[in-house]
């Protein structure tokens, strides 16, 4: 791969938590000696292809001074919003300060420590002449089951075909940009970056990434992180 750097990053870590029944937001729970975010920040600081990272942050947040990226030269924070796409958006109406619409753009949970650097470099690779832009993600494995409001089946989904949505998810500043802004208009549910691209008629591609890129959502997500990303130290080792 070419040492040329030729995306930026944005990383959402706004987020409460609430459901790691935490006083501390999940994207700053230790993990390893180091926070959540700390080790979702390496990854994307460290790889070749970035050149700087953007990160969305709640304007209450009081643990950002602790980070050990906080002040770094690569890194800029900028206030996030109540939503996920909202963060993003501010975060990108920040960078394109400096960026070209045409620009390349990373878009990457701050509580997903685990993705893997050659993850990101596959997902560069496949998308740097792509129209649209992509994803990483994984093609479901289990049996699904559609649940009613009781918590019953309600139908068994058929699994081919259906994906987990992983991220960094890749795409261009300015088209990523507008369909925010068109989604968040419109009061559309936007769940991750692609969501909003799909509206229009975009089909972002999906690349195939490692099953450890888990997020930090639940307690038992900590100490699978931990497993997973001294699995990793010892195979690089």
């Amino acid at each position: 791969m070419s040492p040329e750097r030729l995306c930026w990053a944005v990383v959402a870590a706004a987020g409460l938590g609430r459901r790691m029944g935490s006083a501390v937001p999940k994207q700053h729970l230790d993990l390893l000696g180091r926070t959540v975010l700390e080790h979702s920040l390496a990854r994307l600081i460290q790889h070749p292809a970035v050149r700087r990272v953007y990160v969305a942050l709640s304007p209450d947040d009081r643990w950002w001074p602790d980070n050990g990226y906080y002040g770094h030269s690569a890194v800029v924070s900028v206030a996030g919003g109540a939503e996920r796409c909202q963060s993003v958006l501010n975060a990108l109406r920040a960078l394109g300060r400096q960026a070209s619409a045409d620009d390349w753009v990373l878009v990457h949970d701050g509580a997903r420590p685990c993705v893997r650097s050659e993850d990101i470099t596959r997902l560069v690779e496949r998308l740097r002449d792509h129209p649209i832009g992509g994803l990483l993600g994984l093609p479901v494995r289990d049996t699904m089951k559609r649940a009613d409001a009781r918590g019953q089946v309600a139908a068994t989904v058929a699994r081919e075909d259906l994906w987990h949505a992983f991220t960094p998810q890749m795409f261009r500043l300015g088209p990523l940009r507008a369909a925010l802004e068109s989604a968040i208009h419109a009061g559309a549910a936007v769940t991750d970056e692609s969501a909003a691209l799909e509206r229009d008629g975009s089909r972002p591609l999906l690349v195939e990434g490692a099953a450890d890129n888990i997020k930090i959502t639940r307690p038992d997500d900590l100490p699978l992180a931990a497993f997973y990303l001294q699995h990793q130290q010892r195979g690089a080792a």
